[in-house]
């Protein structure tokens, strides 16, 4: 007993700190490491993000159990999930919401009849990178030059408290085509901006055009 009273006085400081910031970890911001190409060319491999867990709901800590609603996912929203069908983290764009109906013909999306405007941007190795403007959210994506079988998918209508959800890199994301609407439940935050960026491919340097990065 004597030895955990020395031990408690000795660290306080510390382990205050530590318990602090595990909460504020769990229930106010957290970051993201991104360890696929699933949203590229919006976010890089390596990029670690910025989550801020009160986007939408003030959670309890340690839980996924909400306390109170703070505001709704929205369209064009990059949200971060822990996906109970793909058994994994996850982090795509909101595409759908409750109520919305949802179409994706040759990898254009059409939302409530009205099918949503491109602008080319530019052409990469197998792929091509456009601009796509979700109700005046507009954000890059990419695509394949040949369609793969994710390009398309027929009308579904998003009932309350699920949204659809997909990855910017359209023809190589896990997404809402693959694992179903995502329930609100599971969403963790919001994704708001890259704090610091690694290429794994350059011996783990630091990407200095991606430090601080807003994501759009």
């Amino acid at each position: 007993m004597k030895t955990q009273i020395k031990f408690w006085k000795n660290n306080r400081s510390l382990i205050i700190f530590i318990a602090l910031m595990s909460v504020f970890r769990s229930a106010v911001a957290d970051w993201y490491e991104v360890p696929t190409g699933s949203m590229r060319p919006t976010i890089e491999v390596g990029d670690r993000v910025l989550t801020n867990k009160m986007a939408y709901d003030l959670r309890l800590p340690f839980t996924h159990i909400p306390l109170m609603k703070l505001g709704d996912p929205q369209a064009g929203d990059i949200i971060v999930f822990d996906s109970k069908k793909a058994d994994n983290r996850l982090i795509k764009r909101v595409i759908g919401v409750p109520g919305d109906t949802v179409s994706l013909e040759d990898n254009e999306l059409i939302i409530n009849g009205k099918k949503l405007n491109y602008a080319r941007l530019h052409s990469n190795l197998g792929s091509l990178d456009k601009i796509e403007n979700l109700n005046g959210h507009k954000h890059s994506i990419r695509v394949a030059n040949r369609a793969s079988r994710l390009a398309g998918f027929d009308k579904i209508t998003i009932p309350n408290n699920y949204y659809l959800a997909m990855g910017d890199n359209r023809d190589n994301s896990a997404d809402s085509r693959v694992i179903g609407l995502i329930p609100r439940s599971e969403m963790l935050g919001k994704a708001e901006r890259v704090i610091v960026s690694l290429d794994y491919d350059n011996y783990y340097l630091p990407r200095t055009d991606r430090l601080l990065k807003a994501l759009e």
